[in-house]
């Protein structure tokens, strides 16, 4: 890190939401950044998740860039290999080798008020940056519950997110703990080696027939020879996405249809009446994210399959105790048991203007204004933030708008000129997530009946969006100023200075503005 003691931006993790920032800055002639990635190749969660089955439950032409279609997707859900050797050529398409910066885990990084910039530690070097954008995405942590006695196992254990390929699951007694998206996707992958695999559901999930099949050689010679047709291809399947939102947000009664399907993919292959009803959840279809599997349902009929419709509750050396009293006996335990969403560790790491940790100051709850800034962090933006997860399309499209946001804070920062910083107001801060948790009540993501992974510790949402992508893209077109106070050294003969910050609008402007463009 030698060679870049300071920077203009710095850039935190290599995934999606890390490249698409890396291209945009480039986009916009700043080349003086750095992507700071922990690992040792770029990937993101699409690195680190390379378990059997792992695939995309987004369609691949709008899972993709849109500045960087791919007409040569193989399939129409797209595998993990693909999407990792996609973000690969990303890199390589747009010049990102010379920014990357791997093995370089952020350790801290602290807001310098009298210098007014970060300070960055890294597990290579240290450094600084006038702005930082942590684009470390919510699916990055892996999150394992602790389970008594989990210590005493003497098998193998690891999480979906951290798979052991070294390990041979042939003939195993195996236990997979969960019933998320990765879990209905390893369970087919490795019912045909396990000797006996029990699967731990604390709640069964809704699932849906995976309409995949792979994309004809025609099919892609067309998209290559005629670049619009990708286009098209990309622009129906957000459309209909699109369509679906209102249900979701404003009609969850109208998923009764949606649940009669699952009903049906899970009849067709499960006849069994006592696991059926086992497999049947209790609260709305979408209430928890709708999951996509052709294989889940009828590897769970196998012989050799067994489901425990209780969670993990104790581990007594290899006899796994489920909270029902159900005891079984394994050789390995898997955990499909997700991420630390609602309490991203990146937070503990990031200290504000008032010496406070990104965490602290979201203890009552992750919130920031438009889900990229927060009150008392200047400079600082977050990719994917608080509520800008998605229930039925592509994180593509949110993590665009955000980069369309991040340009223009960045000409802001460019115009308002010298050393400067942008923070977010804490009325516009309180406002937009007001605005957010209003829209959010009527949601099937709130009403459904369930507890999911969207809610946090105190079962507020802090995850999804409530509304469309279209939505959120018109809110982050552009950086209202009135949002934020203008920051400048307290020593400096900049006209507007008052005391280390100007005005650049009354708080009430901008808390009245941030909701009213997206509407109710």
């Amino acid at each position: 890190m030698a060679e870049h003691k300071h920077v203009r931006v710095a850039v935190v993790g290599s995934g999606f939401g890390g490249l698409g920032a890396a291209v945009r800055l480039r986009r916009e002639g700043i080349t003086d950044f750095v992507v700071l990635e922990r690992a040792g190749s770029v990937g993101g969660t699409w690195r680190d998740n390379s378990y059997p089955g792992c695939a995309c439950d987004v369609p691949s032409h709008l899972y993709s860039f849109s500045f960087a279609p791919h007409p040569d997707w193989p399939r129409a859900f797209s595998g993990q290999r693909h999407i990792r050797a996609y973000l690969e050529r990303v890199a390589d398409t747009f010049g990102l080798r010379p920014h990357l910066r791997f093995d370089s885990e952020v350790r801290r990084m602290t807001w310098d008020a009298e210098k007014f910039r970060w300070e960055i530690e890294t597990a290579s070097g240290n450094l600084s940056a006038d702005v930082v954008v942590s684009a470390t995405g919510p699916l990055s942590d892996p999150k394992v519950p602790d389970i008594p006695g989990l210590d005493t196992f003497p098998g193998k254990v690891f999480h979906s997110a951290r798979w052991d390929h070294d390990y041979d699951l042939t003939g195993k007694r195996v236990a997979m703990i969960g019933t998320g998206a990765s879990a209905i996707q390893i369970v087919p992958a490795i019912q045909p080696k396990a000797g006996r695999l029990t699967l731990f559901q604390r709640t069964p999930a809704w699932v849906m027939p995976r309409m995949d099949r792979a994309i004809s050689g025609a099919e892609r010679l067309l998209h290559r020879a005629v670049p619009a047709t990708t286009k098209l291809r990309r622009g129906l399947l957000w459309g209909m996405r699109e369509l679906q939102v209102q249900a979701f947000t404003k009609h969850p009664e109208e998923l009764g249809f949606v649940e009669k399907i699952a009903k049906l993919n899970m009849a067709r292959a499960v006849k069994d009446p006592a696991l059926r009803a086992k497999l049947t959840p209790d609260y709305r279809i979408g209430c928890k994210r709708i999951l996509l599997s052709s294989e889940y349902y009828p590897a769970l009929a196998q012989p050799n399959v067994d489901v425990v419709a209780s969670g993990l509750s104790e581990v007594r050396g290899s006899t796994l105790v489920a909270a029902d009293g159900t005891e079984t006996e394994a050789d390995a335990i898997i955990f499909g048991t997700g991420f630390h969403v609602t309490d991203m560790p990146i937070a503990e790491r990031v200290v504000g203007a008032d010496g406070h940790t990104l965490a602290e100051t979201w203890k009552g709850g992750m919130e920031a204004l438009r889900g990229a800034t927060a009150a008392g962090f200047p400079n600082f933006m977050t990719v994917i933030g608080p509520n800008t997860g998605l229930g039925n399309s592509s994180m593509i499209l949110m993590i665009e708008s955000q980069l369309n946001y991040l340009a223009d804070y960045l000409r802001q920062l460019h115009v308002l000129g010298g050393r400067v910083a942008l923070d977010a107001r804490p009325a516009a801060v309180e406002s937009w997530n007001h605005m957010v948790q209003e829209r959010m009540k009527r949601t099937v993501w709130n009403t459904g009946g369930c507890t999911s992974w969207y809610l946090d510790a105190s079962g507020r949402n802090t995850t999804v969006w409530p509304g469309t992508t279209a939505e959120f893209r018109r809110a982050t077109r552009r950086v209202d100023l009135a949002e934020y106070e203008v920051l400048r050294p307290a020593a400096t003969d900049h006209p507007s200075s008052t005391g280390g910050r100007s005005v650049a609008g009354s708080p009430s402007a901008g808390a009245g503005k941030s909701g009213a463009e997206v509407g109710a």
